[in-house]
C-alpha cells in the first residue's frame, strides 16, 4: 500500500522536493555591508519581481505562487532599506538601486531573464537597460509604473508639483504610520462603495510598508518622484509589457504608462478599466494571466 501511494504521487512529490532542495531564502551582498533578502523559487526561465514603494517582496505573494506553478523560476527581493534587507543610510538613488539588481543577476548567474517592475520598480527595470545594457534580459514588464517622469517641469508641465512631493515628505516625517494607513486606501481604490480587500489584509500591507526604514521611505519617494527616465526608454530593445489601471490615483496613467507606451517601440500596452494602483491584488487573476501569456509568447 505504501509503495502504491508513493508511486501515484511521485511526480508531485519530486517536484515539491526539488523546490525544497533549492536555497530558496538567501541574502546576497550587493555592496559593502549591504545584504539584500532574496526569495528564489521554482525551476525554468527566471522572472525577477521588483516591488513597489514602500512595500517589500511579499506584495508579490499571488504572482509568485502562480508563476512557479506555471514552470518559471521566480526571484523576488527586498530593495535596500525595505523588508528584511539591510537599511543603510545612503544609496537610494536609481543608479545604486540598479547596481544592486545587477549584483543579484550576476551572483545568481541568471540568463534569459524577464524583469517585472511594479510602480517604483519600473525605474530599476529601465535603468538596468541604460546603465547595464540589459545584460541577460529578454523581456520586460512595467506594472503601474512611475516611468517615465512624474515631476512637473517646464518641459513636463502636466507632472506633479515639487510642493506636492514636499507635502508628502512632511506627512511621512510627522506620522509615518498614519501616512501609510491613508496611503493604502488610495493605493487600493478604497472608498465608501468600493472595498476590494478586507480590513485585515489592508492592515497587513500597511504593516509591510512600516518595516521599511524611515530614511529609505523618504529617499526613495524623492527618487521615484524626481528621476527623469525619458531619454532612457530608447535603450529598451526587448518585448515589453505595460499594464496600468485607468483609475490609478497614485500614478495617473496619463502621466506615466501612456507616455511610456508611445516611446517604447516593441510593447504590449494593456489598460485595466477602473483599476487602482495596487492592481497586483485587486486584479490579481487578470494580471497573472496577462503575465503568463506574455512570458509564454
Amino acid at each position: 500500500m505504501e509503495n502504491s501511494l508513493t508511486n501515484n504521487n511521485t511526480s508531485l512529490r519530486d517536484s515539491d522536493f526539488d523546490i525544497q532542495l533549492q536555497n530558496t531564502d538567501k541574502y546576497i551582498e550587493t555592496a559593502q555591508n549591504v545584504k539584500l533578502y532574496v526569495r528564489d523559487y521554482g525551476k525554468g526561465k527566471p522572472v525577477i519581481l521588483i516591488h513597489g514603494w514602500p512595500l517589500s517582496n511579499e506584495m508579490w505573494e499571488y504572482q509568485i505562487d502562480f508563476l512557479v506553478q506555471n514552470n518559471f523560476r521566480v526571484i523576488a527581493y527586498d530593495r535596500r532599506g525595505f523588508g528584511k534587507s539591510s537599511q543603510p543610510w545612503n544609496g537610494y538613488d536609481y543608479d545604486t538601486l540598479t547596481d544592486d539588481l545587477s549584483e543579484i543577476i550576476n551572483q545568481l548567474q541568471l540568463e534569459n531573464i524577464t524583469l517585472v517592475g511594479f510602480s517604483m520598480g519600473g525605474g530599476e527595470v529601465v535603468r538596468y537597460f541604460s546603465r547595464h545594457g540589459g545584460k541577460g534580459v529578454i523581456k520586460a514588464a512595467l506594472i503601474s509604473s512611475i516611468i517615465p517622469f512624474l515631476l512637473k517641469t517646464d518641459d513636463n508641465p502636466e507632472g506633479r508639483s515639487k510642493e506636492k512631493g514636499e507635502a508628502t515628505a512632511a506627512s511621512i516625517k510627522e506620522d509615518r504610520i498614519g501616512f501609510l494607513d491613508n496611503f493604502g486606501k488610495t493605493f487600493f481604490g478604497i472608498n465608501i462603495i468600493n472595498k476590494p480587500l478586507s480590513t485585515p489584509l489592508l492592515e497587513y500591507y500597511r504593516d509591510l510598508c512600516s518595516l521599511a526604514s524611515p530614511r529609505a521611505t523618504l529617499e526613495c519617494a524623492k527618487s521615484l518622484n524626481t528621476t527623469d527616465f525619458r531619454d532612457e526608454l530608447q535603450t529598451i530593445k526587448v518585448p515589453t509589457l505595460i499594464i496600468h489601471g485607468d483609475d490609478d490615483k497614485n500614478v495617473p496613467i496619463e502621466l506615466s504608462s501612456e507616455k511610456t507606451a508611445a516611446a517604447i517601440p516593441n510593447n504590449t500596452f494593456i489598460v485595466y478599466e477602473g483599476a487602482p494602483h495596487g492592481l497586483f491584488y485587486t486584479e490579481k487573476d487578470k494580471l497573472n494571466q496577462d503575465l503568463l501569456d506574455f512570458l509564454n509568447a
